[in-house]
């Protein structure tokens, strides 16, 4: 079983109510809750407070953590968009009633949950300032050594602001990009390490710093779009190239434009075989040997070669793992 919390408040009793955190965890829960092509993916619960008639208390945020994480699922996923807090006994996720920066669900609080869970996978992911205290050593003491099968990622460091912009958290934005395929590897599969890279790559160097920590033997999918190359072809790089360092050689056969070659023969095959290593190109897995394009390559009787993610993919082939 795969399941998914998300939870968004846009309005609070004391303190500045917000305007984007119930857009994020909609957004996120329809990112989650079906695959790419449609298929049933996480069975989702969304909690949302955008009024007085919908608050959400700690104890009714408490719960429904404790809920997520009490079976043997094969993923929880507890998301929250909201205001945070924190005083020196560190950070809080601020529910709807709170009236002071220690009032709210504790992190520690969250993460004991977490660590008591029997779920093989369990992933955090907090929009909301200072959400980066989850993962500090010093305040999180008691879960500082995350238990296995955990993973953390946060909107910003433990000092910094979670921005909003456009009606949606800049963090949870970028977060839901990723989900559909702007993470996703060539299988089309989306890992929270290849979300953090996305995210972390996408924001300037003056902007808020997403945290990731993790205590993991393999990364999971959260996703799978998809793939941007049917895997039958991808199969075929080892068909092509015996080794990952062989470079396989090409003639104007290949090309079917030869209005500049010295040959004029039609070969079906080559040109069939060119045509997947033009998209091997374009998903920087192959790269053409003294030529600045594949077409030169082939008019000029050149090769071509496997890039280092070209070889990564390769050694995944030949070891049976796609």
């Amino acid at each position: 079983m795969r399941k998914a919390l998300c939870v968004g408040i846009d309005s609070y009793k004391k303190i500045n109510d917000l305007h984007g955190c119930v857009n994020d965890a909609n957004g996120v829960k329809s990112a989650l809750e079906r695959n790419g092509d449609g298929t049933l993916n996480f069975s989702t619960k969304l909690l949302c407070a955008t009024s007085e008639a919908s608050y959400i208390t700690r104890e009714v945020l408490k719960d429904a953590a404790q809920d997520l994480f009490k079976d043997e699922s094969e993923i929880a996923v507890f998301y929250y968009a909201g205001h945070g807090s924190f005083d020196a006994l560190g950070g809080y996720l601020c529910t709807s009633e709170v009236e002071r920066e220690d009032q709210g669900l504790s992190l520690n609080d969250l993460m004991g949950i977490v660590s008591d869970s029997h779920a093989q996978n369990k992933i955090v992911i907090l929009d909301s300032c200072f959400s980066g205290r989850v993962a500090s050593s010093k305040e999180m003491q008691n879960y500082s050594v995350l238990h296995n099968g955990t993973t953390i990622l946060a909107a910003c460091d433990e000092n910094q602001y979670s921005s909003e912009e456009n009606g949606h958290g800049v963090f949870t934005s970028l977060l839901i990009e990723a989900l559909y395929d702007g993470a996703m590897n060539l299988l089309g599969e989306v890992s929270p390490g290849s979300i953090y890279s996305y995210i972390d790559s996408s924001l300037g160097g003056w902007e808020q710093r997403p945290v990731f920590k993790a205590n993991i033997k393999q990364f999971v999918s959260l996703r799978k779009n998809a793939p941007p190359i049917p895997i039958g072809e991808l199969r075929r790089i080892t068909e092509f190239f015996i080794t990952p360092y062989d470079e396989f050689a090409l003639d104007p056969t290949y090309e079917h434009d030869k209005h500049e070659a010295d040959i004029k023969d039609v070969n079906f095959e080559h040109e069939e075989i060119f045509s997947i290593l033009q998209k091997y190109v374009k998903l920087n897995l192959v790269i053409p040997v003294n030529a600045e394009h594949m077409y030169y390559a082939a008019i000029n009787h050149e090769s071509c070669k496997l890039t280092a993610q070209g070889q990564h993919y390769w050694n995944l082939v030949n070891k049976g793992n796609i």
